[in-house]
């Protein structure tokens, strides 16, 4: 499971082809860190072992369809205050807090969320889903201080083409005040993690009348602040079950666009993904060690798409850096003149609609697209300025064929692709020594996958 919107990227190489923007005040920012080379640029090295070659195209990004810039346009503000507000209005979701309590504690959130969850289902035809998993978590010597149920919110809407591949977004609705055990103090939670759980239940709101190809999940998750529990628990089942999860978004204090210095950047979200997952076996991370293929976890791939699905004048989001900490995890409180605590007074609704509208484009384009590929490999054997790869063939409806990513390797983001029809090898005249690749699947609707990075085989 990823964590907060959870994959730091640096920056896109990409030049964003003209679409109309909705608003006036949203510009993309430029990419100041690696402008598109030329192919003297990447191939005028003395040592290179290959003459300059012309093949290939520029890559760019992927803009919303008709149906995507639909349901860009339908997340709604107003509605993301009016779910924050409710949140906020329960006092405290301190995952100790009352669980019978109709009005006040983490039960009374939990049944809200889960009813408000249930009404989207309802206009989904029987392809939503809404549980409330759980279970009874015994004292940790830390921040459990007796046993307590930790429950989760799950809305799956059923893929229609591939329901078997799952993909994730969600926000923790419980809180905590300034003493992470004090369960009686009021904390509202708006910004932490209010913001984050509307962007789940509008996305679910909006996306339960459509058919997307493969699931989509919508939760909203308890204990985070008291050490992670509900999403672990939630992984956890689904591990269990073998449920093929190919990718996961938490929103984790999303509701700021403002510094604690003051500084205002409301057209900026930034993104964490891993490197090298911590999962991996000690061989495999010896062998991406060896490869250079740190940066090209599943997880950095995933934000390389996000980026390229994600940022452009649909969604008004520029994505990169933003920092924002002042009022989480504090006592509401004024001192010395200044308001302290996760107030509603310090959210910017819009900001946050903004970024529902990432995810939103990032979840719809993953579950309308082909899987990634599987297995690639690239033959190391191979004694030749050619480079030559291999991949599971795939017999899923919605493929078109594979495309053959690549890039500087001082780049941190894909420059160039060449497509290569429904096969399962390729062979490209470039150097595995002196680029990155990835090959990445195409739909019949023109949606790209995440790439996959080739390990030697």
């Amino acid at each position: 499971m990823l964590s907060s919107i959870s994959i730091t990227l640096i920056c896109l190489s990409l030049a964003t082809p003209a679409s109309p923007a909705p608003t006036s005040s949203f510009a993309l920012r430029p990419r100041q860190l690696h402008s598109f080379p030329t192919y003297d640029d990447i191939f005028s090295c003395p040592a290179a072992s290959w003459p300059p070659v012309s093949i290939g195209d520029l890559l760019t990004p992927q803009l919303p369809d008709h149906e995507l810039q639909k349901i860009l346009a339908e997340i709604d503000p107003a509605r993301i205050e009016a779910i924050i507000a409710s949140l906020a209005s329960f006092g405290t979701r301190h995952t100790l807090s009352s669980q019978t309590d109709p009005v006040r504690g983490v039960g009374a959130a939990r049944d809200w969320i889960a009813e408000q969850m249930r009404s989207f289902a309802a206009a989904s035809e029987g392809q939503m889903e809404v549980t409330v998993p759980s279970y009874v978590q015994p004292p940790d010597g830390d921040r459990i201080l007796f046993p307590v149920r930790i429950s989760d919110v799950v809305a799956t809407l059923r893929g229609s083409v591939d329901p078997d591949r799952h993909y994730v977004v969600s926000g923790h609705y419980d809180t905590r005040c300034s003493d992470p055990n004090d369960f009686e103090c009021d904390a509202p939670g708006a910004d932490d993690d209010a913001s984050g759980v509307a962007v789940s239940m509008e996305l679910a709101r909006i996306m339960a009348t459509r058919r997307p190809a493969a699931t989509i999940v919508f939760a909203a998750v308890a204990g985070e602040e008291q050490a992670l529990y509900g999403s672990q628990y939630l992984a956890r089942s689904y591990k269990n079950a073998s449920v093929n999860v190919q990718g996961m978004f938490t929103n984790d204090i999303i509701g700021s666009s403002t510094a604690d210095d003051g500084t205002k950047d409301p057209y900026t979200v930034r993104l964490f993904a891993q490197g090298s997952p911590t999962t991996e076996s000690a061989a495999m991370a010896r062998v991406r060690a060896t490869i250079g293929g740190e940066n090209d976890s599943a997880a950095r791939e995933l934000a390389r798409f996000v980026v390229g699905v994600a940022e452009n004048n649909y969604t008004q989001m520029n994505i990169a850096v933003v920092y924002h900490y002042a009022h989480q995890h504090q006592n509401t409180r004024v001192e010395k003149g200044k308001q302290y605590g996760d107030l509603i007074d310090f959210v910017d609704f819009e900001y946050i609609a903004r970024v529902g509208r990432v995810n939103g484009a990032a979840l719809w384009s993953l579950a309308n697209a082909p899987a990634s590929p599987r297995n690639v490999t690239v033959n190391t054997t191979l004694l030749s300025n050619n480079s030559q790869f291999q991949w599971l063939a795939s017999n899923e409806s919605l493929l078109a064929g594979y495309e053959i990513l690549w890039r500087p390797t001082d780049a941190p983001f894909w420059t160039h692709a060449m497509p290569l029809g429904k096969v399962k090898t390729a062979t490209i005249g470039l150097s595995k020594d002196n680029v990155i690749f990835g090959i990445r699947a195409v739909g019949r609707n023109g949606y790209g996958s995440p790439a996959s990075f080739p390990f030697p085989g």
